[in-house]
């Protein structure tokens, strides 16, 4: 990697992990999860809902698996059980969208640093860091290893030091308006992304 193959005027790029490279989960992936935690499949609304409550505590390293699923079911599940939800719950968020890991295998090839910043809890982080996307990433900060998730201004500075860049040459690439926001505020370029990974190719090229 040399400053002359990156795309002019910008240094580097640090992306989101979910809605971004990895893909939204399906229904029947919930669905799954619901029915491993022996929650009725036709209340996957409240299922969802006690799923996300206690999510950000678990990302942020602050929840084992074991005191996040007893918060999500109010009791303990056994030891099988919590391997199953764990490993139910992990699957649903490694399924990538192949057009975006394209663009992304363009950009690594141009000399174009790419850092991962995600929320995600501990096992989860582990098993991304073993997809074969991982090698494109220069670094890759996970929320329950740096003990702190997104929008916290301290989590994109771990990434923003890792580019060594000024924050106006560098892309952050989100799914979420408020993530988006809070790294407009510390001096990054934006991209708050909808799905298409023609943006994020276009957000990468050079200046005129």
């Amino acid at each position: 990697m040399t400053p002359t193959t990156a795309p002019a005027g910008l240094d580097a790029v640090i992306l989101d992990y979910n809605g971004v490279i990895g893909l939204q989960p399906t229904t029947a992936q919930w669905l799954r999860l619901a029915r491993t935690a022996l929650w009725p499949e036709d209340d996957l609304p409240a299922f969802q809902n006690a799923f996300w409550t206690a999510r950000t505590a678990y990302d942020a390293g602050h929840l084992s698996d074991l005191a996040y699923w007893a918060t999500v079911l109010a009791h303990h599940p056994g030891a099988r059980r919590l391997r199953e939800l764990r490993d139910a719950d992990t699957d649903m968020w490694t399924s990538t969208d192949d057009r975006v890991v394209d663009v992304l295998h363009h950009a690594h090839e141009s000399g174009l640093p790419l850092v991962l910043l995600s929320n995600a809890p501990r096992h989860l982080s582990d098993v991304l860091d073993r997809r074969p996307w991982r090698r494109l990433m220069t670094h890759a900060f996970y929320s329950a290893r740096l003990q702190v998730c997104k929008p916290d201004p301290a989590a994109y500075q771990h990434a923003m030091n890792a580019t060594d860049a000024d924050p106006h040459r560098v892309l952050f690439v989100d799914d979420r308006v408020d993530n988006c926001h809070a790294a407009r505020r510390l001096g990054l370029r934006t991209l708050h992304y909808t799905g298409r990974p023609t943006d994020l190719a276009a957000a990468q090229q050079p200046s005129n």
